[in-house]
């Protein structure tokens, strides 16, 4: 589609080229990640990474890469591209012409009179890629030559030449079967039509990721090439090439891409493409199904992620409260340890309940949902009482105090030299925040639908949550100043101006007065809101770092000092609507026609993980990030509703 497209210029350019990627993610979580001129710049790129459970269930790179070499007449033309070290070879970029992704990648190639296309998808029901490759036009007949690197190793490593790997193959229909390592499951390579395998093993060494390399990382490793295969095509004629854990009936590939790619439908608007990478997300294993917090390094089933972006990925993209149920009740399951017993992100088991909230608005079936979840949500509350975490402590004064020392608990845990960057030991806003939200909520749902007499919870909590009400404005709110305070501790109070201050206001139940709410909505507006998201520290702070580049502790130190969030944009602008109703959804719209402007850099059609604190707020971090996906679907349903009521 015409958004995502890129000429000639632009592809032949590789420092403009390789710092844009494409991302495709099947419904276990396997995915395919490269550059848009299928240079691997990452050693996370590569054409096909699954899910293995027997290896522990992280993700491992089985095919890095599959060049094709184009022969006519006697003569080669090589279309793939390398890097090794500081050159690149082949460099078969300079014949692409074009590129989009509707909502496939393809990418069209012009060689002399041969005009040739390559369309990557990767298959929803397994983990399989399929390319089919089309020669539009050509003066005669065509050879085309398809070379597999193979990588066999996790995503977060590199490998290297090595004797243990095991470089025979076995025969298969229309193909070859590898399986280099113990372990790992087969990587079945198999092709449409009928083509020759020439056995030709080599190892191809040195092969360089610039990304890595820029960031100071490893960055060079060595992969196989078992050998070549080849086939005929006319103008005219396609082939489909296979890559799957699986060995699948060649006669009917061509068929599957076809019907694939048309159930897959066209992106014809912003919210189509919200919607298709929301379900890039969404990772069935067996009966359960999680969330993918981002691709290609984030991990699949994390608790704040989950929490977070659950209502925005179901709910908001398609209305799919038996998919949210559903991803709830695998995170329940999974994460007793984290939601009951002790977690270094305090503030995380809290927001369950803002999510339940979110769910019981949407679906307004309170009862039903407070029956299924209450008691979890009361457990939540039960294992910050007093004695039962070490993170954590309840104080007299109702306030939780989160503290270890050397560890940072909150989401603001980047490290440098093992120590924490923010470590913010005390009172914590946020926590206390959803501390507060959580108490109320509760209350009042088992003030309704509990017991009616001699209701424990009731009589333990209810004098808690009138303390944390009591203490809390006093404890975050400096008039002086004219903002909250980030955390509290020792007698002080901090005097960074972080994002943390939004969810003092933002929340069903807010422990703040109406002035100070308008105040902390102005301080956010004068030194947070950005276009791509909040700051997370204000710039008029000595720690403020506006540029997230540099080496790994540059990278670190500005992670949470300065980088812009898009996953609190979407509570900010529930603020100013509830504050000032459908007047305000055309600043709404200003703050996140940005994030369709970006749609071009870095993740080609996705939305990334975090951006610049500085204009012009270049995006970073993971290319297509569940939470700023689903923060955009969230704003996109805020805006529906007010505009319904304009109505």
């Amino acid at each position: 589609m015409a958004f995502l497209k890129f000429n000639k210029s632009e592809l032949v350019n590789l420092e403009y080229s390789l710092k844009r990627e494409i991302i495709a993610a099947n419904r276990s979580g396997a995915y395919c990640n490269t550059s848009i001129v299928t240079c691997n710049t990452r050693r996370y790129h590569g054409l096909l990474a699954v899910p293995v459970g027997e290896l522990g269930g992280g993700k491992y790179m089985l095919l890095s890469a599959l060049d094709e070499s184009l022969v006519l007449r006697g003569k080669q033309f090589n279309l793939g591209i390398h890097c090794y070290g500081d050159t690149y070879e082949p460099r078969g970029h300079k014949y692409i012409v074009d590129f989009d992704a509707d909502p496939v990648p393809v990418v069209t190639y012009k060689v002399g009179g041969i005009l040739f296309t390559k369309t990557i998808m990767m298959v929803p029901d397994n983990d399989q890629v399929l390319i089919r490759y089309e020669l539009l036009d050509a003066p005669s007949k065509v050879s085309l030559m398809l070379k597999p690197f193979m990588a066999f190793r996790s995503v977060h490593s590199l490998t290297a030449q090595n004797s243990e790997a095991y470089t025979g193959f076995d025969q298969i229909e229309s193909g070859v079967a590898f399986r280099m390592y113990n372990g790992f499951p087969w990587l079945n390579l198999q092709t449409s039509s009928a083509s020759v395998f020439k056995y030709q093993p080599y190892w191809y060494n040195g092969v360089t990721y610039s990304d890595e390399y820029r960031r100071g990382f490893d960055c060079r490793e060595d992969l196989f090439v078992p050998g070549t295969f080849t086939l005929d095509l006319k103008p005219g004629e396609s082939v489909v090439f296979s890559a799957s854990v699986n060995e699948i009936n060649p006669k009917g590939l061509k068929r599957k891409f076809t019907d694939t790619l048309k159930k897959m439908g066209s992106i014809e608007s912003y919210h189509d493409l919200l919607v298709h990478n929301a379900r890039m997300f969404k990772c069935r294993q067996g009966d359960k199904l999680r969330i993918n917090a981002g691709f290609s390094w984030l991990e699949t089933g994390l608790l704040r992620e989950t929490i977070v972006s659950l209502p925005g990925l179901t709910l908001y993209a398609d209305g799919n409260c038996e998919e949210f149920e559903s991803i709830l009740d695998t995170l329940i399951s999974d994460e007793q340890e984290r939601l009951f017993r002790r977690t270094t992100q305090c503030e995380a088991p809290l927001r369950l309940t803002e999510t339940i909230q979110q769910y019981i608005r949407f679906s307004g079936r309170e009862k039903q949902i407070w029956k299924k979840y209450g008691e979890t949500l009361k457990g939540i509350i039960e294992s910050y009482a007093p004695g039962r975490r070490k993170e954590i402590a309840m104080h007299p004064n109702g306030l939780l105090w989160s503290q270890m020392d050397g560890v940072a608990l909150s989401w603001m845990n980047a490290y440098v030299y093992g120590r924490p960057v923010t470590e913010r030991a005390g009172y914590q806003i946020e926590t206390n925040a959803f501390w507060y939200n959580a108490l109320c909520f509760a209350i009042d749902m088992e003030t309704k639908y509990g017991a009616k007499k001699d209701n424990e919870f009731l009589a333990r909590w209810t004098p808690v949550r009138d303390l944390v009400k009591q203490n809390f404005q006093p404890t975050f709110w400096r008039q002086d100043w004219g903002y909250l305070v980030d955390y509290a501790g020792n007698g002080n109070q901090d005097r960074a101006v972080r994002p943390n201050i939004l969810f003092a206001i933002c929340l069903d139940y807010i422990a703040v007065d109406d002035e100070v709410v308008s105040d902390t909505v102005m301080t956010i507006n004068d030194e947070l809101l950005t276009k791509r998201g909040l700051r997370s520290l204000s710039p008029r702070n000595e720690a403020y770092r506006g540029v997230y580049e540099g080496s790994q502790i540059d990278r670190d130190l500005a992670y949470h000092q300065g980088c812009a969030f898009p996953d609190l944009l979407a509570p900010y602008i529930d603020v100013c609507f509830r504050m000032m109703g459908p007047a305000f959804r055309n600043r709404a719209n200003y703050l996140v026609e940005g994030f369709f402007e970006d749609i071009s850099k870095h993740g080609v059609g996705a939305f990334s993980e975090l951006y610049d604190g500085d204009p012009p707020h270049e995006p970073h971090g993971a290319i297509a990030s569940a939470m700023s996906t689903a923060a955009l679907l969230r704003i996109e349903y805020i805006m529906d509703q007010y505009r319904k009521e304009e109505k």
